[in-house]
């Protein structure tokens, strides 16, 4: 059986539930194994175990968490060479991306960056991979020689496996040596933000230039009260400097998939749907008719958003009041 090497990436002591996703996928793939570093990770291997890990090798060391990538890059490299898995698994996060491009330069395994479906068939990997923000799909395959997949978040559901037992747990004996501890974390800020993430949101409610000005994103704000909604933004308004870029939808943002995606004011150039095209539902307002985000459109409305915002959020308050 096909082994798989999941790096289950922590923050504050916690699994990122990227992590959770990528081992879903891998245990439809061979055995896993989950590689979590960091303070809590031993108190992590058993939400890992429920996704379908079945060995997870830990290490507590604050190494990970004082220093940038190179720690992190340096035991993974280590362990890749130890256990030689059919693949490895990392989550497209800013941590996952420098993670992975080092351990390539090390071990020059190669990455393929933005996997999409993965399957392994007689030795071979297959992938899929995004190519021109997404207008093209390409099949991608390579011998199972440990090559290196980064996923981003969404991509994969995070299921867990039912019957799962306690996953094995291993303490990891390499210690990082002292050339990876070059550059340390001095300072970590904390974005403030209210009612739900935009990666977790079941509703999402994003604004592009349609809106005119930065002061009409309040409105988007006042509607997302009613609906628990988290608030987004296109590249263009980010590049603006109307809202900050932990805001951003798209290609080079965050990837969301809620429940309803409501687009207002957004054209719908291809890097903004490609990282909301997945979204169950969505609804789009828009002065402009032939605008092509209503051919991603569940749900279209021709007209000025900004008088139809404070109607729609007052119908909303007083249904839900």
């Amino acid at each position: 059986m096909a082994k798989i090497l999941v790096l289950a990436e922590l923050k504050e002591g916690v699994v990122q539930k990227v992590a959770l996703e990528l081992v879903s996928k891998a245990r439809t793939l061979g055995e896993v194994t989950a590689v979590a570093l960091g303070t809590g990770a031993e108190s992590q291997a058993a939400i890992l175990g429920e996704y379908g890990a079945q060995t997870v090798l830990v290490s507590e060391d604050a190494v990970y968490a004082t220093y940038l990538a190179e720690p992190g890059a340096e035991t993974l490299a280590y362990l890749i060479e130890q256990i030689a898995p059919s693949l490895i698994l990392i989550g497209g996060t800013y941590d996952g991306r420098d993670i992975a491009g080092r351990v390539n330069a090390k071990l020059g395994s190669g990455v393929i960056t933005d996997a999409g479906e993965i399957s392994l068939e007689g030795g071979t990997l297959k992938v899929t991979v995004p190519w021109y923000s997404a207008t093209t799909i390409v099949d991608v395959t390579s011998p199972s020689n440990a090559p290196l997949l980064m996923v981003k978040p969404k991509t994969f559901a995070a299921e867990k496996l039912d019957g799962a037992g306690a996953p094995v747990v291993e303490k990891i004996s390499f210690t990082p040596s002292d050339k990876s501890k070059r550059a340390r974390i001095i300072e970590t800020v904390v974005e403030k933000s209210e009612g739900p993430s935009l990666e977790e949101a079941n509703v999402v409610i994003s604004g592009g230039r349609g809106l005119k000005d930065a002061k009409n994103f309040e409105l988007l704000h006042k509607l997302a009260e009613p609906l628990n909604a988290a608030v987004g933004a296109t590249r263009a308004v980010v590049d603006s400097g109307w809202v900050s870029y932990s805001m951003q939808v798209g290609q080079t943002g965050k990837t969301v998939k809620p429940n309803v995606y409501i687009a207002i004011g957004i054209s719908g150039a291809i890097q903004h749907t490609v990282g909301m095209k997945g979204s169950k539902n969505i609804i789009a307002i828009n002065t402009d008719e032939e605008a092509p985000i209503f051919k991603v459109a569940d749900l279209g409305i021709v007209g000025d958003s900004l008088k139809i915002l404070p109607a729609l959020t007052e119908e909303l308050k007083k249904r839900k009041g």
